[in-house]
């Protein structure tokens, strides 16, 4: 069993006894998660591919609470909003605003990009360096702003 999903399967043992219903609420859902990749792919997943899972959630969390937002269901968002706040204890630190525009910055240098079709050569770089620790969709903009 990979680290941290052995750490969620603590933290869900201690919301138990600490009846803690709302934690262990999101802490069940993200095992489900987790469990139903390992069924679907028939393997046992590492901590790589459960940060994965973790991060489709977190990013499923914020559509939802921008479509609930969008129509006026402020009891929906105040549920999706608790649900991530859990989820993201499960995330890497994230790297700051300027972190992020620096290693941009050096990809850019490093590839020798100059236009939009260096985009995807990029991207490639940079997700396996800020995988989980920066948005990747905030990222892709600022690639953008600066090639274009």
């Amino acid at each position: 069993m990979s680290e941290l999903k052995a750490r969620i399967t603590e933290d869900m043992k201690s919301a138990m006894r600490a009846k803690d219903k709302d934690t262990l609420k999101a802490i069940r859902m993200i095992l489900g998660a987790v469990k139903q990749k390992e069924v679907d792919d028939r393997i046992e997943l590492n901590d790589a591919q459960v940060m994965s899972v973790i991060q489709k959630m977190v990013k499923q969390r914020k559509d939802s609470i921008s479509q609930f937002k969008d129509a006026g269901r402020t009891d929906l968002v105040d549920v999706e909003e608790a649900e991530l706040v859990i989820i993201n204890n499960y995330m890497p630190e994230q790297l700051s605003e300027a972190e992020v525009a620096a290693a941009v910055d050096k990809a850019i240098a490093d590839s020798g990009a100059s236009s939009m079709q260096d985009m995807g050569k990029l991207m490639g770089l940079l997700k396996g360096q800020l995988d989980g620790k920066a948005d990747m969709g905030a990222v892709s903009g600022l690639i953008r702003a600066k090639l274009s």
